[in-house]
């Protein structure tokens, strides 16, 4: 298995040298993997093409942050909210080692469409991630015949909503022009701790403070 992930870390990491050097897609699976003194077979046995292995990287930056998280001996004591931030700081600082790759994949160099669904590709393990927080919001004056409706409607809310905000920060980090992305720093910040205010009833005080931040952001733009 170990041989097997380190061969699919090289062709990720052929494939990015690649686009990156060309500015551009090889011409199909064939010219890639003779470039790279690789059969088709053994491509095949990995990925079902050019597109599938596009859509893996930022499943794969995913996944390396959260072994990294897991070697913090501190981790599995930390607070919720402190093992988002965690999350969140580690991916984004594997983005930022791979931002040209990471622009070059999602920033509008293919339609929507297809630039969302390399963004999708790493939702399940997103999702699972924010199962593994066991976070709950207070259910009151619910009687226990609907309580265990209400509470898979409400994980799958809440599933939904942090991952709202994921790809907003997603957004925020592409835009970023701040130098080493300090600002995007800041509103995952601001948009983790609001959210987490959200889950105890008491938001309007950081919601003033993100919507501030994000309003000047937008002003210092134009």
């Amino acid at each position: 298995m170990k041989k097997i992930n380190e061969r699919k870390e090289q062709i990720l990491d052929f494939y990015s040298k690649y686009v990156l050097r060309h500015n551009e897609k090889p011409l199909n699976v064939y010219t890639f993997c003779e470039n790279h003194n690789m059969s088709e077979v053994e491509f095949y046995s990995f990925y079902a093409g050019l597109e599938q292995l596009e859509e893996d990287y930022l499943r794969y930056f995913f996944r390396e942050s959260v072994v990294l998280l897991l070697t913090d001996e501190s981790y599995p004591g930390d607070s919720a909210k402190n093992k988002l931030l965690s999350l969140y700081y580690t991916f984004f600082e594997q983005l930022t080692l791979n931002r040209s790759l990471v622009i070059y994949l999602i920033d509008g160099r293919e339609n929507n469409l297809a630039a969302l669904k390399k963004v999708w590709t790493l939702k399940p393990d997103f999702t699972e991630f924010v199962k593994s927080l066991e976070l709950s919001v207070p259910l009151s004056d619910i009687d226990s015949e609907n309580m265990l409706r209400l509470e898979k409607l409400k994980n799958r809310s809440l599933e939904e909503l942090i991952w709202g905000n994921f790809l907003s920060v997603l957004k925020f980090w592409l835009d970023d022009r701040s130098p080493n992305f300090e600002k995007t720093d800041v509103f995952i910040e601001k948009s983790v701790d609001t959210g987490f205010e959200l889950l105890d009833v008491k938001p309007l005080k950081k919601l003033l403070d993100l919507g501030k931040f994000l309003f000047n952001e937008k002003v210092k733009s134009h």
